[in-house]
């Protein structure tokens, strides 16, 4: 794969990159509408595999919040064309990686030496490469140790590349600003987090020690001294991505032990602490052939407000959908509706949230839920499509849904993709508080 000798970093040289990135997509859609005009037929897949390739293009170059945003969007089936969401995926961990000389500058900036002089050994060629960072393979007083390099500058223009990948989130969902602007605000505050290594340090070493005690899962053991506001020094963990893994055609008892593992590792955090891994995308955990979990990187955390908590998880308790009254007073409370609404509006809004409710919440109604059943998957995505095209939804006065759930609601998401790959059947019960 082809290094990157360096980043651009300032405002001006970022933003020319997107225009230049916006002019391309936009002679793409003038190519793809000349065409449409001779022939009645035009694949619109092409089109998507042009613009897809531009834009990831852009941002694999450019890094950070852009392309994490990238990232994450490329984890929910069906808000994408394919096109973007297999090209969106690389950024997961297959990112172009930073040269030598570039790395080597960021050491003697944050520790006065060059990574080879810090570590006894270093491994130069990155292991794996992603959106904020990229990890090399390190050794340190006969520890196996994972090195977590920041890209330059990825800090600095979160603010700028989200006001500048906003049009293409425009273009590609149609959504409104008042739309973008309440999801792009949780985001910033994530990502500002997220690029703060030493926040990171101090979260990692905390959700760590919390969740040591869950039963078959592995974490890392993390290196202050080895570590600084743009690198973070853990231990090595041995494991298999999710597709590898995979690959070797597990055992339904393996399949089931690791998908139960990440079900205890969410609902504990969620529960227990209110404070959660917030990345549930397959290249943050690693799986061994025992069917136990590796939990890689607490960058991106969410601390669940106690009040949102109360109202979100009040949903799962016996009847409350039907009663009216209380229903009501949680959709209100978690801005699905809101007091200007209309009571035709109302109906409509509460009605798409409960029947979304159904389908979601399905795998805590019971002991245990079997993930494999694609059928209920299916259910997911074909509700999903149905909201998207209402017209209602298209012409709504301001955002439906709390700020505080998109996070938690993407990391659930995330866990029960990785639970449908695995096939696997969990007891859902677990941690589960008494409702």
């Amino acid at each position: 794969m082809k290094q990157q000798d360096k980043i651009p970093t300032s405002k001006i040289q970022r933003a020319s990159r997107f225009v230049r990135t916006g002019m391309k997509v936009g002679g793409n859609y003038l190519k793809h509408y000349s065409k449409k005009l001779i022939q009645q037929e035009v694949d619109e897949d092409a089109l998507n595999e042009d613009n897809a390739e531009a834009i990831y293009s852009t941002l694999s170059e450019l890094k950070g919040s852009a392309l994490k945003v990238a990232q994450m969007l490329s984890m929910d089936r069906g808000v994408l064309p394919e096109a973007y969401s297999a090209k969106f995926a690389q950024a997961q961990h297959k990112a172009p990686p930073l040269s030598g000389p570039l790395i080597v500058k960021i050491f003697k900036q944050y520790f006065g030496e060059s990574p080879t002089k810090l570590f006894d050994q270093f491994e130069m060629k990155a292991a794996h490469a992603a959106s904020i960072g990229q990890v090399h393979k390190a050794q340190k007083d006969g520890k196996t140790l994972a090195v977590k390099i920041q890209y330059p500058g990825v800090g600095d223009s979160v603010v700028s590349d989200l006001n500048m990948v906003r049009p293409f989130a425009k273009q590609i969902f149609g959504w409104k600003d008042k739309d973008l602007g309440v999801y792009f605000e949780e985001i910033q505050e994530r990502l500002l987090e997220e690029t703060d290594y030493q926040l990171e340090l101090e979260r990692s070493t905390y959700l760590s020690s919390a969740c040591q005690e869950l039963p078959n899962l592995f974490f890392a053991t993390y290196y202050p001294a080895l570590s600084s506001k743009k690198v973070i020094s853990m231990d090595w963990l041995e494991g298999l991505h999710l597709d590898t893994f995979l690959a070797d055609n597990p055992s339904q008892e393996i399949r089931n032990k690791a998908g139960q593992a990440l079900w205890d590792f969410y609902n504990f955090q969620v529960h227990e602490l209110k404070f959660m891994h917030a990345d549930a995308h397959p290249g943050n955990f690693l799986f061994r052939k025992d069917g136990t979990v590796g939990i890689l990187d607490f960058g991106c955390v969410k601390q669940l407000p106690e009040d949102f908590y109360q109202h979100y998880f009040r949903l799962l308790q016996p009847g409350i959908m039907d009663d009216e009254e209380a229903f009501r007073d949680i959709c209100l409370k978690t801005s699905i509706i809101y007091e200007f609404d209309s009571p035709q509006e109302e109906k409509v809004f509460m009605g798409i949230f409960k029947e979304a409710l159904e389908i979601v919440c399905r795998p805590f109604y019971g002991d245990s839920f079997d993930f494999g059943d694609e059928s209920y998957f299916n259910s997911i995505y074909d509700y999903g499509e149905k909201v998207r095209q209402m017209p209602v939804m298209r012409q709504t006065k301001a955002p439906r849904g709390a700020k505080d759930g998109i996070y938690m609601n993407r990391a659930y998401f995330g866990l029960y993709s990785i639970l449908n790959a695995l096939k696997a059947e969990v007891h859902t019960q677990s941690y589960m508080p008494a409702l």
